[in-house]
């Protein structure tokens, strides 16, 4: 190892947005609520994919497990985020690796997910009669572990050089979360392989799984435009809107943030980004396919009025329990 001038650090403070007290109280209620809507919501999903005969095809399969990433990719970060609006934000340095691997490793596999889902589409439109006996249960399972996979493999890359790095003088983290870009910059060693290294691999998996999505919406669209009938395209249109937003929603923010070197502007400008896919798109994802998707919106009335049902039920049977008494 190298000579460094100093003591190498064991702990990171994460400075997170603003030192402003008054907007700190505002970002905390801010992210509070949509973090509240974002496990509310993608948990509601889950139950409704899990617990409704009507949500078990491979289409909702996937989507159980993406609302279930989403949950998981949010909590890694946002709690965090919250306690840095009301004190110092202090992480010790293997929390702050494990918390990177963790957020990489989520965010690669929904990346690959939502490929698979283009790809689930795809069948379901350009091959319907075929969709049953190419998405069996199997192939939905083995597309969700080698998401898992691929994610997960992707994410150890970047930890274990990071962890590898010697960190020495400077301990503060332009960021309210360990995220690569920020920490190795604090790195007291060249880290042009770093550099490199997550621009070529985590550039390789986004644009080679957007690829793949846009390839499937490619076919998709040339099957849309052999339909005669407009409303026949609009209905085949709705069934794959819902996953084409938040595909762009998705890979618009990740590719502006990690497709670039690391500076002081970047960085700034990372912040806002990594708000809208850990904070906000997470939380707007089960309410685009709630808003878009007939399925699920009979889904979600189902249980609305089960849930209504079994109020008044219990609300009714109070006073008979009293007379009875």
């Amino acid at each position: 190892m190298e000579d460094f001038n100093g003591t190498l650090l064991n702990e990171f403070i994460l400075t997170g947005f603003t030192i402003q007290p008054l907007l700190q109280k505002f970002l905390f209620a801010f992210v509070f609520l949509f973090y509240v809507l974002d496990v509310f919501g993608n948990l509601t999903i889950v139950s409704l994919v899990i617990r409704d005969p009507s949500l078990q095809s491979p289409m909702y399969f996937l989507l159980g497990n993406l609302s279930f990433l989403d949950m998981l990719f949010s909590s890694v970060t946002v709690p965090k985020l919250m306690v840095g609006f009301l004190m110092e934000n202090a992480i010790a340095f293997k929390s702050c690796i494990t918390q990177m691997y963790f957020f990489h490793g989520l965010g690669c596999t929904e990346g690959v997910l939502l490929a698979a889902m283009g790809y689930d589409r795809y069948v379901a439109i350009c091959h319907p009669l075929r969709y049953v006996s190419i998405m069996r249960r199997s192939t939905c399972i083995i597309l969700v572990l080698t998401s898992w996979f691929t994610g997960c493999s992707t994410a150890l890359i970047h930890a274990i050089m990071a962890s590898q790095l010697p960190f020495c003088n400077i301990n503060r983290i332009k960021h309210f979360f360990c995220d690569v870009k920020p920490v190795i910059k604090l790195a007291c060693k060249d880290i042009h392989v770093n550099e490199v290294t997550l621009v070529t691999v985590t550039g390789f998996l986004s644009t080679s799984t957007f690829s793949l999505t846009i390839l499937s919406y490619i076919y998709i669209i040339t099957h849309i435009l052999k339909i005669k009938s407009s409303k026949g395209r609009s209905k085949v249109f709705s069934t794959c809107s819902s996953h084409l937003t938040i595909v762009i929603l998705f890979y618009g923010t990740a590719m502006c943030t990690y497709l670039g070197p690391a500076s002081e502007t970047s960085l700034e400008k990372d912040k806002v980004a990594a708000i809208l896919f850990t904070v906000i798109t997470p939380t707007l994802n089960p309410i685009i396919y709630t808003l878009r998707n007939k399925e699920v919106r009979n889904s979600v009335r189902k249980l609305t009025h089960k849930l209504n049902v079994c109020r008044f039920c219990l609300t009714a049977s109070c006073p008979s329990e009293k007379v009875h008494r």
